[in-house]
C-alpha cells in the first residue's frame, strides 16, 4: 500500500509538533471544508473527489520510509515521529455526498477528532476536492450546454497521468458518457471510448487503406476520422469503406459551425443518413452552446475540462471552526478578519424544495445536533464513523452513485441556474442559529 502521508505541507507537520508539545493536540476539534464563493461567476459548484479522498485517508500512513525522511530532514522532533508511526484517523466525518451541488457557506465536509489527527488532513482533502470539484464543476456546465448529446472526456494528454484518471472520474459523475482513459476505466468502472487519431491515417498509403484497416478490426460501427487531409474527400473514402450503415465520422479541425453541416449533407446524400457526426478540437461549453443547433451528434473535450484555462479553481478552505476548552466544552470559533471571516460552530445543511420539488435555498444550520427542517432534504451524510469508511462511497459502485446523486440534484435546480453567463449562485445560502 502507498502511503498518501507526504502527500501535505510541512506546517500540518509543524502545527502538530507544537500542540504535541504544550498540551492541545488531544482537545476534540471540529474542521470544515466549505467555499467563501462560487468562482467565476458560476452559479454552482459540483463536489466531487469524496470517494478519492476516502481511500487517500485509508492510505495515510507514517511508514518507515516516511519517518525516516521526516527524522533526516527535521522536520519534527523525535516524540512527534513516535506518534506518526502510530498514526490512523479515528474520527468521524459527514458531508455533502459526492455529485451534490453546492454554494458559498455550504458545509461540504466535517471532520472531527484530536486536533492532533484531524489537522494532518487538510492539505491532502484540499488537493483531492479542489482538483476534483473544479474540474466536476466545469463538466456540470457542459453537460448542460450539450443538452442531451453525449459527451466524451479526453484530456489526458493536456494534464499529468493521475490527475487525468481523476478528471476522467469527475466528468464522469457530471454526465459525461465515457472517457479516453482506460485506468479511469479499470479502477473507476468509467465507460471507455476510442478508436483512432491522425497517425493511423498517415501510417498508411493512403486514407482509404487506413479506413479499410480500421473497419476490418473494429467493424462498421466505429467512427473514423475523416479530416487528415480533405474533408469533403474523407467523407466520401469513409462510405466507401464503411458502406451506408458506418457509425460515425469524426472532425477534429475547421470552423465546426459550417463544416457540420456540410458533412451532414454530403452524409445524407451518400445515403449514410444514420452515421453521427463526432467533433473534438478544443470545445468548451460555449463552443458546445454554439453547436447546438447544427447536426452534432456527440463531442469529445479535452483541454478546457482538465487544465486551469478551462475552469476556474474550486477555492475551497479547511478551516477549525470548533474546538475543546480547557474544561471540555466544545466552543465554536472562526477568524474575523477582513474578507476572510468565517462561522463558527457544528453545522448542518438542508436543500430547501418549493413547488414540484425545485429547490430554492440552501439552508445552513448552527447546531450540535441535526435538527429537523420540514420541506428541506437533508445534505449532510455520515462518511466515516471511528474512522472507517462508507463502503458505500468507495471504488467503481460510489463513483456511481455519485453519478446518479448528481442528476437528481441538478433536476432540482430552477431553470436559470444552468445559464453559462456570470451570475449570481443559483440558489442563495442562508444560515441560522438551531435550536
Amino acid at each position: 500500500m502507498t502511503s498518501t502521508a507526504l502527500l501535505t505541507d510541512r506546517y500540518e507537520l509543524t502545527m502538530l509538533d507544537a500542540a504535541l508539545a504544550d498540551g492541545t493536540a488531544l482537545r476534540r476539534s471540529v474542521f470544515e471544508v466549505f467555499g467563501r464563493r462560487l468562482p467565476g461567476g458560476r452559479r454552482y459548484g459540483v463536489l466531487a473527489g469524496v470517494g478519492r479522498v476516502l481511500e487517500e485517508i485509508e492510505r495515510f500512513r507514517f511508514g518507515d520510509d516516511e519517518l525516516a525522511w521526516l527524522d533526516e530532514a527535521g522536520v519534527v522532533s523525535r516524540g512527534t515521529l513516535d506518534w506518526l508511526a502510530a498514526y490512523r484517523f479515528s474520527g468521524t466525518i459527514s458531508g455533502y455526498r459526492e455529485g451534490e451541488l453546492y454554494f458559498p457557506g455550504s458545509p461540504l465536509l466535517t471532520v472531527e477528532g484530536t486536533f492532533a489527527e484531524a489537522v494532518l488532513l487538510e492539505t491532502l482533502l484540499l488537493s483531492v476536492l479542489n482538483a476534483d470539484s473544479a474540474v466536476a464543476t466545469a463538466a456540470a456546465r457542459m453537460v448542460s450546454a450539450a443538452a442531451g448529446r453525449p459527451l466524451v472526456e479526453m484530456g489526458s494528454r493536456r494534464t499529468n497521468e493521475d490527475a487525468a484518471v481523476a478528471a476522467a472520474r469527475a466528468a464522469w459523475i457530471t454526465g459525461f458518457a465515457a472517457t479516453s482513459n482506460l485506468e479511469a476505466g479499470r479502477r473507476w468502472g468509467v465507460p471507455t471510448t476510442g478508436t483512432a487519431a491522425h497517425a493511423f491515417t498517415l501510417l498508411h498509403d493512403d486514407e482509404r487503406a487506413a479506413f479499410a484497416s480500421q473497419i476490418a478490426a473494429m467493424g462498421t460501427g466505429t467512427t473514423l476520422l475523416v479530416d487528415t487531409y480533405d474533408i469533403e474527400q474523407g467523407v466520401r473514402h469513409a462510405i466507401e469503406a464503411g458502406g451506408t450503415g458506418l457509425g460515425a465520422v469524426r472532425i477534429d479541425s475547421g470552423d465546426l459551425t459550417v463544416v457540420v453541416r456540410e458533412v451532414r449533407r454530403l452524409l445524407d446524400s451518400l445515403g449514410a443518413t444514420g452515421t453521427r457526426i463526432v467533433v473534438t478540437n478544443d470545445l468548451d461549453e460555449y463552443a458546445i452552446a454554439t453547436l447546438g443547433a447544427m447536426p452534432v451528434d456527440s463531442y469529445g473535450v479535452g483541454t478546457a475540462l482538465v487544465t486551469g484555462s478551462g475552469h476556474p479553481a474550486a477555492g475551497l478552505v479547511y478551516k477549525l471552526v470548533a474546538r475543546e476548552d480547557e474544561d471540555g466544552t466544545l466552543v465554536s470559533v472562526a477568524k474575523r478578519s477582513a474578507e476572510k471571516a468565517g462561522t463558527g460552530g457544528r453545522k448542518w445543511a438542508f436543500r430547501m424544495l418549493g413547488e414540484g420539488g425545485r429547490a430554492s435555498e440552501e439552508r445552513v444550520v448552527v447546531a450540535a445536533e441535526q435538527p429537523d427542517v420540514p420541506d428541506g432534504r437533508p445534505l449532510v451524510a455520515r462518511l466515516v464513523t471511528d474512522g472507517v469508511p462508507d463502503p458505500e462511497a468507495l471504488g467503481p459502485s460510489g463513483a456511481l452513485a455519485a453519478r446518479r446523486h448528481h442528476a437528481v440534484a441538478v433536476a432540482e435546480l430552477p431553470p436559470e441556474a444552468t445559464r453559462l453567463s456570470r451570475g449570481d449562485p443559483a440558489l442563495p445560502t442562508v444560515v441560522v442559529a438551531g435550536p
